[in-house]
């Protein structure tokens, strides 16, 4: 049930959407938030922000859809070359297989045939290693309430699965904060103009990342008990494999994973450089998903803001919305699309 909106400088969700707003505004490549950074424990790490930055065949990646490629596509022996028999093509659950022929075809990854009542694919073009370096990005704007932050960036240098790791903060930064955070780890301090604008962000950069082993094997601590903790040794190969699912997710996903609520009381502020959810009655940025409703006392019933994320990211952003794609106009092969 959402609860009621309390007045606070800034939330962590409105820290993280104007700091996603600044990196998109001045950096190349792919800003994401919220995605997954375990290999060995699915959903045990949890990075705020994700930067991908663009490697070599980037824009191959920008021409041949706008959606996350499915892991199981991608890692599947699928070629560009003859096609194959779905089921001979995969190395994965039967139901895996099939979901992610499927969302392969639909997005245009991959295009079928029928042959005697069999379905064979194939890629439309070869995937390309379009992903740079990755940096994580861990949001705690008050270094007075830090929670699991030394837990959560110990493992983040241990695993070593980004190439740099960043805490971001608006708290001034002591002596004291350094030691507590691992070396490995950047520290940046973000500023804000007087009346709290969203377009004058600046960053300070308190300490350097230092680059991380993202090639080599990490160590996920998996559970922590008196005494001792337990861990698993991630290979390099289990570590590429999750880096370019990271990627793939950052790509079809970005940041804008928010929605506007139905309330006359917020409007659609663009200040950061992005559109973002703006409540005039507590004078922030909300999430709506959580923090609006009628249980909110400065809750005002109205339809819900009409804003097409999709359509500012195309705009202002290198992600195309609707590339042309690279599916092959051959004769029957579109007819079970």
């Amino acid at each position: 049930m959402p609860v009621a909106l309390v007045p606070v400088t800034v939330s962590e969700f409105a820290f993280e959407l104007e700091l996603c707003a600044h990196l998109e505004n001045h950096q190349p490549g792919i800003v994401a938030r919220q995605l997954g950074a375990s290999v060995a424990e699915p959903g045990g790490r949890i990075l705020d922000v994700v930067c991908v930055e663009p490697g070599p065949a980037f824009e191959e990646r920008l021409e041949l859809t706008s959606a996350s490629i499915p892991a199981a596509a991608i890692e599947s022996a699928v070629g560009t070359g003859r096609a194959r028999y779905w089921k001979d093509a995969f190395d994965c659950h039967p139901d895996r297989a099939r979901r992610a022929t499927e969302r392969a075809c639909e997005i245009g990854f991959f295009e079928r045939d029928r042959r005697k009542g069999r379905e064979y694919v194939r890629q439309v073009a070869r995937y390309p290693e379009w992903d740079g370096r990755l940096v994580g990005i861990e949001n705690k704007p008050d270094l007075e309430r830090p929670g699991d932050l030394e837990a959560q960036l110990r493992t983040d240098v241990s695993l070593a699965l980004v190439d740099e790791i960043v805490l971001a903060t608006e708290s001034y930064v002591t002596g004291a904060h350094l030691h507590r955070i691992p070396e490995a780890v950047g520290v940046w301090r973000v500023h804000r103009d007087g009346d709290g604008d969203a377009s004058t962000l600046e960053i300070e950069v308190v300490r350097e990342p230092t680059p991380l082993a993202a090639a080599e094997p990490g160590i996920e601590p998996l559970e922590y008990q008196p005494g001792r903790t337990e861990i698993a040794v991630v290979s390099p190969e289990a570590k590429a494999r999750r880096r370019r699912r990271i990627a793939e997710r950052a790509y079809g996903k970005g940041w804008r994973t928010y929605g506007f609520p139905d309330c006359g009381a917020c409007r659609a502020d663009d200040s950061s450089g992005a559109t973002l959810p703006y409540c005039e009655q507590y004078d922030r940025v909300v999430d709506a998903s959580v923090e609006c409703g009628p249980s909110c006392p400065g809750y005002d019933s109205a339809a819900a803001l009409e804003v097409d994320l999709e359509a500012e990211r195309d705009r202002r952003t290198p992600w195309v919305a609707a590339p042309a794609g690279k599916r092959r106009q051959q004769s029957g092969l579109d007819q079970f699309g």
